[in-house]
């Protein structure tokens, strides 16, 4: 290993020995054997995050695996990793998880709230893919959704979304023209999705990619012209967010994430994809709540 990389272990080993105990600079540059300044500069470079940004996410994380499996009070907590307070530790939480840590303890499963998935069950953290890369956190969620109709534009051989826009036209935003039809359908039960069908559910001369909106089971109202309807059975999805992000930076934020998606194992939390029942979904990318993918799961 290089002498940097050795270093940067030292300090991540040393920070995650340490993570209950007070930890400076200077004690973080020791484990490394360089200046507060070296050591900082080469942690930031390597990491994406200060040291000190290190030690506070890495506290936030352990924290909540103590709050989901340990039934531990929240203060006790607080004061085991270093807050100063019940409401300090609170707001750090929230902000961190979008989710206080009462609640967040309260619910025994990840359901319909966002959760850092490397820290849902310490005990199989070695079953996921060793190469994603630590700096980027993705949260997941299990949703469930009843049976529907999904009403969608297809494709003639888009497999992605700027293929797609240029096969069916842009509309009078920075979307498809179907994307316009779509959010104008007050019979939605959810917002309008990108989607990727799957082989069974794609007539012969059509793509893979495709815009549309899922509406409920009994619907009979107008379909759009030149629209198709599928119909959907009940089923679950793991959901994936990305980090909030800056939208100058829409397209690296976007393929960092899928990137992180197409390593993750979701046989660690007791589920298998199952690409058949339903189309793989993505939410429109918004800077403010990161990249939103959806695939259609089932429990093993």
């Amino acid at each position: 290993m290089k002498e940097t990389e050795v270093a940067i272990q030292r300090m991540t080993e040393y920070i995650l020995t340490n993570l209950h105990e007070d930890i400076t600079a200077k004690d973080v540059a020791n484990a490394a054997g360089y200046s507060q300044y070296h050591a900082a500069r080469v942690f930031k470079e390597k990491t994406g995050m200060s040291p000190f940004e290190y030690i506070r996410r890495e506290r936030l994380l352990q924290s909540a695996h103590l709050l989901r499996n340990y039934n531990k009070k929240i203060m006790d907590v607080a004061l085991d990793y270093v807050f100063d307070s019940h409401e300090g530790f609170t707001r750090a939480f929230s902000k961190a998880f979008g989710i206080n840590p009462k609640k967040y303890s309260d619910y025994p499963k990840p359901y319909g709230w966002l959760i850092p998935y490397r820290y849902l069950e310490r005990s199989n953290i070695r079953m996921e893919d060793s190469n994603m890369d630590q700096t980027y956190v993705i949260f997941t969620q299990i949703i469930e959704r009843p049976a529907r109709k999904l009403i969608l534009l297809r494709g003639k051989k888009a497999e992605n979304y700027f293929d797609y826009c240029e096969e069916t036209g842009c509309g009078e935003g920075d979307d498809s023209c179907a994307w316009d039809v779509l959010t104008q359908m007050k019979e939605a039960l959810y917002e309008p999705v990108g989607l990727w069908l799957p082989d069974n559910m794609r007539p012969d001369g059509t793509g893979v990619y495709a815009h549309g909106v899922e509406v409920a089971a009994e619907y009979d109202g107008e379909i759009p012209e030149g629209f198709d309807v599928i119909d959907l059975e009940p089923c679950k999805y793991l959901v994936f967010q990305g980090e909030s992000y800056d939208d100058n930076n829409f397209l690296e934020a976007v393929n960092i994430c899928m990137d992180r998606i197409q390593k993750f194992n979701p046989e660690v939390y007791g589920y298998q994809y199952a690409p058949t029942i339903a189309p793989k979904m993505q939410l429109r990318p918004e800077g403010w709540r990161g990249y939103i993918e959806m695939i259609p799961v089932t429990e093993k």
